[in-house]
């Protein structure tokens, strides 16, 4: 099995240069895996996920990034994004003046240089807010403007479906969320494991939103260097001791 994604030495500033916050990081993801990021707050896990979608808050200082056999490290955002590239953020921003399904049609041009069917469209976008409890009226609604946390997620895994994307990036995708908004955020991961055999980076804290999916690898990062790697054993290692003993 060939590797969706190489990351090779890379280190990385905040864009105005006052802080490092990656220092080295190397880390492999095959297709169609399922890798976890996990470590304490303010290791630079968020800080991965953004270098790889090309963020223009942070500026890679040294290394590369490979993305399907090409190099990346200088593409624009838009440009990661055709390849196949999402990131689901923490804090989903809100959008006035542009709905959902406006946003989700617009993306899918963009990704494949060609119009959409509307007719098409509409039928797919049903029929996915379906699998994933959601009400079909936001679909008109402006962009996680009065969503809730939960809702504001939902539609992220909405997009992540309509886009089938190569390489999914969940940053914190359960934070915040009750029971039953991790259960269905989870089907939505889980149906697009299946749909689109693709890889997914998660980044998380927690492990509710694991317990449904088979992880192949996990990694832990601290102080913006991943200092361990394992199989999904390795989730109920830091459930059950934390990251402080990690090392021993």
């Amino acid at each position: 099995m060939s590797n969706i994604l190489e990351i090779k030495d890379l280190y990385v500033d905040s864009a105005d240069g006052e802080k490092e916050i990656l220092k080295g990081v190397n880390l492999l993801v095959g297709e169609d895996e399922t890798h976890v990021l996990m470590g304490p707050n303010g290791t630079g896990k968020s800080t991965l996920g953004y270098a790889i979608t090309g963020n223009p808050g942070y500026e890679v200082k040294a290394g590369k990034i490979i993305f399907d056999g090409e190099d990346i490290t200088e593409l624009p955002v838009n440009e990661r994004a055709k390849k196949g590239i999402f990131l689901s953020f923490q804090n989903p921003l809100e959008v006035p003046g542009i709905t959902l399904s406006a946003f989700i049609r617009s993306a899918l041009e963009q990704k494949t240089g060609e119009r959409v069917k509307l007719w098409d469209f509409k039928k797919k976008l049903s029929e996915t807010m379906k699998l994933l409890s959601m009400d079909e009226s936001y679909a008109n609604r402006d962009l996680n403007v009065g969503f809730s946390g939960g809702e504001k997620k939902k539609a992220e895994i909405l997009q992540m479906l309509m886009l089938e994307p190569k390489l999914a990036i969940l940053d914190e995708t359960d934070s915040g969320l009750d029971v039953d908004a991790v259960r269905t955020v989870s089907k939505g991961i889980s149906i697009y494991k299946e749909r689109c055999k693709g890889s997914l980076l998660i980044i998380t804290h927690s492990t509710r939103i694991l317990e449904s999916l088979d992880v192949d690898v996990t990694h832990v990062m601290e102080k913006g260097v991943i200092v361990k790697n394992g199989d999904a054993s390795l989730v109920d290692e830091i459930n059950e001791n934390g990251f402080a003993d990690i090392n021993e």
